[in-house]
This record gives C-alpha cells, structure tokens and sequence, in this order.
C-alpha cells in the first residue's frame, strides 16, 4: 500500500515472562523501553517537534487574529473554536484511513509539508481572507495527519512489553511540548525584537509563527531518518505514478468520509452508544477549560498582568505537574474503575478553577509569602511586586492539572472498556468527541472577553472565571447525578454502583 518500512518483531516476544512485584515491578513498567528500536525513539522526537510547534501556533493564534488581523475577540473566538479547532477535529477522525493506505512515513511527509505552506503564508500575510483560507485552513488539515500517525507509528515500532509505557510517553512528551511551547512564547514576546527583511517587519506574533516553522523544517530530516532503522526492511514493490498516488488520496478521503458516515449508522443502534456520547457531552467541559489556556488566558494575563506577562511560563505549570503526575497516578490506580476516576478528576479539576473566581485581595499575603516571591521572581522572571493573580493562576493550574492526570487518560480507557467485543476501535475512534465539544464551547470565549475582561474599559475577570468554574463543575455533576443512565460495566471491573 505504499508503505516503505516492514518492521520484524522481537522474536523472544512471545516467550512467558516473569513479572517483577512489588517496587522492582513499579520500576520495571518504566525499564522495557531497554534495547527499543530506533524509529520508536524517532517518534518521540517527532512527537516533541510536532507538539511544540502546534502549541505555540495555537498559543499565538487568537493574539495574532486580534493584534495582526484586526478581528475584534468575538470574532476571533469563533474563528478559533467554530472553525480552526473543530477543521482538526473532524480531519484528524478522516485521517486513521488516509495514514492505512497511503503509509506512515507519507502521510508524515504531506502533514508536515501542509503546515510548512500554511506557516509560511501566515508569518507573511496580514491579509484576512489569505491568511484563513491559505494559511489557517491548510494549516489544521496538515496538524491532523499527524496525530493518528503518531499513534500508529508508536503502536507499529513498540513490542507488546512496551506498548503500555510507549503510549504514557507520548502523552508526557506532548507536555513537554507544552512546556517548551511557553517558555518559547513568553521569550519571543518579550524581546521586543524589530526586525527588517527586504522591508517585511514581521509582529511579535508573526515571529513566533517562524518559530514553530523552523521546529516544522526541522522535521523533515528526523522523519527521513525513519526508513533507515536497522530492523527494517525496504519493499522491492514499485512505487506507483503521482498521478495515481495522488488519485488515490483523493479515493481515501471520499472512503474515510464514507466509512465515518457508516461508523455511525452501526453504533446508532446500540443503547451503550448513547450513553458514551451523553459521557463525552459531559467531558466536553472539562476539555474546554483546558482548552482555555490556549484560546483565553493569553489574552486574560496580558490585559490584566501587562503585555510582558509570562502567561506562557504560568501555562506550562499544567505541563509540569502532568509529566510528573500522570504516569505514577496511572501505575497506582489500576485497579479503580475509569468512570469513578473520571468523575475524582472532575471534581478536582472544577475546584481548581473556582480559585480563579475568588476576590485577589485573599491572595495579597501569599504574593508577599516566601514561595510567592519563589514563582514570582524566581520561576516567573519578574521585578517588583508580584500581582495574587500570578498566585492565583500557580494554585489553580496546579489543582487542575492534579485532576486531569486522575481524569484524562481514563476516558480513553472507558470508551475501550465498554465497547462491544470487536467494536473497541469503532468506540474508540470517539473519543475525540469530548475536545470536539469543548472546542465549540470554548468558541464563546470571545464574548466572555469581551464582556468581563476587555481591551479598555472597566473589568470584572471573577465573573468571567465564574462562569468557567461553573461550567467546569457541569461535567463531575452530570456524571454523578445520571450515573444510573449512562454508566456502563466496564470490561474486567467490578466496582459498578
């Protein structure tokens, strides 16, 4: 089918193990990547560089509509959550087949060559109908043929020992992304730097667009480097003409997209479809809180802390305490069921934000505490005094990132668990709905910028975080109050209410 690499199998795989117990056993989930093949750590690498760039392009996103396009927050809101983000959304769900029948590495290649054209028409145009439909269209179908990539590569290069713990890496890399995506964002911003080329003067935000271009050149040589693994080996099957090639994209969208339609028409039938997407309606909130800190709290920092604000730095708190968090909550809470883990996450999470919502007088003690001028002087770079929102944002991030690492991996894992046998990836490929959901909410922000935490003009940013603890707190209290409708048996568990 046009795919260059045919990995071998480890041929001791199949061989009885004797499992560690115990903390030698707690260790040895992290030891198996020992002696892994090369194009595994290749998608590490590739994941870090992907996500990298895609958060500080979605990090930049709504500033530079705003700042370098002229649209005003409402419009920019619903251009970000009504149209960029759900475009990912809906063609990473088409990609899965694309990547089956066109191969890893070239569906790695058109993805990345998609986001460079896209990149490149954005850090040079200031003109909104080229920048949209050149650059920011293009742009979200090139970052979705990379996700399911990514998931097929890590699945195709790790033996069953390591697929466990590959999958849990991924995850942590893509928060180191996150993490080097701040410090990027706040660095760019805070340079202030003027430069000129052949007369194009690009903005602090185009600039940052030619960062996260440069991590996407960079990308071509790593993912070269994937047809030369010593455990591959390379077809002798000729490669078929462009033109068919690229006829045979165009079959596998128009197939992708049929088989979407007739995934749905089988589920549509099964009461346990029902109650998964009531489940994901509810985990849409919580994903739209989290998708805030791209879409809102840039924006929010700036006006309210000053256009150097290290919104980016105070953002990537999420990142650390998740890389820290997620793969020891995963390993110690095994046994629990994912729909009680999920709702735990949930109220968690929905705690964290009310924090946002709270008088900033409470806080003035702790800016002035000894671990206040911690973050704020140490972690943060700043001088003078430290603003309580800069507390107030730490100890929020912090509850709520606790919270997404009991929560999120879980609900992936509950959409497997109850799926019918041989239906795991049907039920599996939904659970992109919940960001989905919580792209389409998140699409109202604008209007709650606007209202509480405009430009000019009087503020009022408790009411607006109000409103987000709130709708956060729909997801833990839906889950709990129709918990006899919705919940399902999951597959080898027993603690059903």
């Amino acid at each position: 089918m046009g795919e260059a690499i045919k990995t071998t199998l480890v041929a001791d795989e199949t061989v009885p193990l004797v499992v560690p117990t115990g903390f030698r056993g707690f260790l040895a989930k992290f030891t198996v990547l020992k002696g892994a093949q090369r194009n595994l750590w290749l998608t590490f690498g590739i994941k870090f560089l992907i996500y990298t760039a895609y958060s500080v392009t979605n990090k930049t996103m709504v500033l530079w509509l705003s700042k370098d396009l002229g649209f005003n927050d409402q419009a920019a809101g619903a251009l970000v959550g009504w149209v960029w983000a759900p475009a990912m959304t809906v063609f990473t769900l088409l990609a899965g087949s694309l990547t089956d029948a066109i191969g890893l590495r070239r569906t790695f290649f058109l993805g990345v060559a998609i986001c460079t054209i896209a990149r490149s028409v954005m850090v040079v145009t200031t003109i909104p109908s080229l920048a949209l439909a050149c650059g920011v269209l293009p742009l979200a179908v090139g970052e979705a043929l990379g996700t399911p990539v990514l998931l097929a590569a890590t699945r195709r290069y790790s033996t069953t020992a390591q697929r466990s713990i590959s999958f849990s890496i991924i995850y942590m890399i893509m928060n180191i992304g996150y993490f080097a995506a701040g410090w990027i964002f706040d660095y760019v911003r805070q340079l202030h730097l003027h430069v000129s080329l052949f007369g194009f003067e690009p903005s602090s935000y185009q600039q940052l667009f030619i960062v996260s271009l440069a991590f996407e050149i960079v990308l071509f040589p790593v993912i070269y480097f994937l047809r030369r693994d010593p455990n591959a080996t390379i077809t002798t099957e000729p490669h078929p003409p462009r033109s068919d090639f690229l006829s045979r994209i165009g079959q596998t969208v128009r197939q992708s997209a049929s088989d979407t339609i007739d995934l749905f028409r089988r589920l549509i039938g099964q009461s346990g479809f029902y109650r998964l997407l009531v489940f994901f309606l509810f985990i849409g909130f919580l994903k739209a809180i989290f998708l805030q800190m791209d879409y809102v709290f840039p924006k929010f920092g700036i006006r309210e802390l000053g256009v150097n604000a290290p919104v980016g730095k105070l953002s990537a708190i999420n990142a650390i305490v998740i890389i820290c968090l997620v793969p020891i909550v995963g390993a110690l809470t095994q046994k629990f069921a994912a729909y009680r883990m999920v709702i735990i996450g949930g109220v968690i999470c929905a705690a964290g934000v009310f924090i946002m919502a709270l008088p900033t007088e409470w806080f003035v003690p702790a800016s002035h505490s000894m671990i206040g001028q911690w973050l704020g002087h140490g972690y943060l770079g700043l001088q003078g005094s430290i603003h309580p929102y800069y507390i107030m944002a730490a100890l929020y991030l912090i509850v709520f990132s606790v919270g997404e690492a009991f929560y999120s991996p879980r609900v992936y894992e509950y959409a497997a668990a109850i799926a019918p046998k041989g239906q795991e990836a049907s039920y599996g490929s939904l659970a992109y709905l919940p960001f989905l959901v919580g792209k389409l909410l998140v699409g109202a922000s604008g209007w709650l910028l606007a209202a509480f935490v405009p430009e000019h003009g009087p503020r009022h940013p408790g009411t607006m975080w109000l409103i987000f603890a709130l709708a956060a707190s729909v997801a833990p209290v839906g889950l709990i109050v129709f918990r006899r409708y919705i919940r399902v048996p999951e597959a080898g568990r027993q603690d059903v209410d």
